[in-house]
């Protein structure tokens, strides 16, 4: 028997309430994630990718932010469902969170040390001075040089690479379980997005832990990630192992999107592939599949009812109702995988 995930999203919808009307940014998405396990979920803006990150940790916008329906089990409690001191128990504590501007994620007028020890104070019973020194070990880890001297400055003191490296550190304070992180480089040049990768990676292998990567860069999918749910306008489009989805990917879109990566072999000058159209807004959601505007293969029937998420292989999903039918597909490897 399978050992049970450390995470199960089931069947999500969320929503936000506006003039009367909820619009449902999120729709029947379902996923897991193994223990020790990275899960990439990736998609262009605006397809719910980070709408479903912070469902999970109860952090939608109030009062406009709702969870209309679906499970979201974390070491088998239903987060949906959990009282607040409950989930004050959880956050920072079991599940862990790297925001995507961390900048806006740090408080600008408390210092490094006040801001990685609160998540200390809060979740372990240690005292000022042990908690001090913990924050010290913990931005030593996460490769801040002089730790004992930063710890002491603002977040406006940092550069960018090192105020990801301290948001990072205030995740891990309390070795969660689970770390969720939401487009931890898009703010970062290319150089410091690489070290942050890496630190994740090599703090995963120490700590054991499983990563929720929210991403819009397959390159960094394909780096970092043993799965992958492909998001489309708020419902889950394909999902499996990197190696499907890089090798075998069975959805249109998720083709379109892997043929717009760039590759080393592509010529200078030559124009990349590009799908055409843009994402239908929230409260244009066509009745069937969601994609239909933008596919090449669509048909009548596409335009009547939405697909199901019909199993291509073990741990394979998609939600399509013309994959087998389409032409074989040749393999990608990103330039920056």
């Amino acid at each position: 028997m399978s050992e049970a995930p450390l995470l199960e999203v089931r069947d999500l919808a969320v929503g936000f309430e506006s003039g009367g009307t909820v619009a449902r940014a999120v729709d029947g998405v379902s996923f897991r994630v193994a223990r020790g396990k990275t899960l990439g979920i990736v998609g262009e803006s605006g397809c719910g990718k980070s709408v479903t990150a912070f469902s999970i940790m109860r952090l939608l916008p109030q009062p406009h932010g709702k969870i209309l329906g679906g499970q979201i089990l974390f070491e088998g409690k239903d987060l949906v469902q959990a009282s607040e001191a409950e989930l004050h128990r959880v956050r920072g504590g079991r599940i862990g969170m790297v925001f995507q501007e961390p900048l806006s994620a740090l408080n600008p007028v408390q210092t490094i040390g006040r801001q990685v020890t609160e998540a200390l104070l809060l979740h372990k019973p240690l005292t000022k001075e042990a908690a001090w020194a913990e924050a010290i070990t913990l931005l030593d880890k996460v490769g801040i040089p002089s730790p004992e001297v930063r710890i002491k400055e603002y977040p406006h003191q940092l550069s960018g690479g090192m105020r990801q490296r301290v948001v990072i550190a205030m995740a891990l304070s309390c070795n969660p379980s689970l770390l969720i992180a939401d487009e931890p480089t898009t703010a970062l040049d290319v150089t410091i997005q690489a070290q942050i990768l890496e630190l994740m990676l090599s703090l995963q292998r120490d700590l054991g832990m499983a990563i929720v990567l929210i991403t819009h860069d397959l390159g960094v999918i394909a780096q970092v990630c043993d799965e992958a749910v492909v998001m489309y306008a708020g419902q889950v489009a394909e999902y499996g192992s990197v190696e499907a989805l890089f090798h075998r990917p069975a959805h249109p879109y998720t083709r379109g999107l892997l043929a717009s990566i760039p590759r080393l072999t592509t010529p200078r000058k030559s124009r990349l592939p590009t799908i055409e159209g843009a994402v239908p807004g929230l409260n244009e959601m066509p009745a069937g599949c969601r994609y239909q505007n933008r596919c090449p293969y669509a048909e009548a029937r596409c335009a009547v009812a939405p697909p199901p998420l019909e199993t291509v292989a073990e741990g394979h999903a998609v939600s399509c109702f013309r994959w087998r039918e389409l032409p074989e597909f040749k393999p990608v490897t990103p330039a920056s995988a």
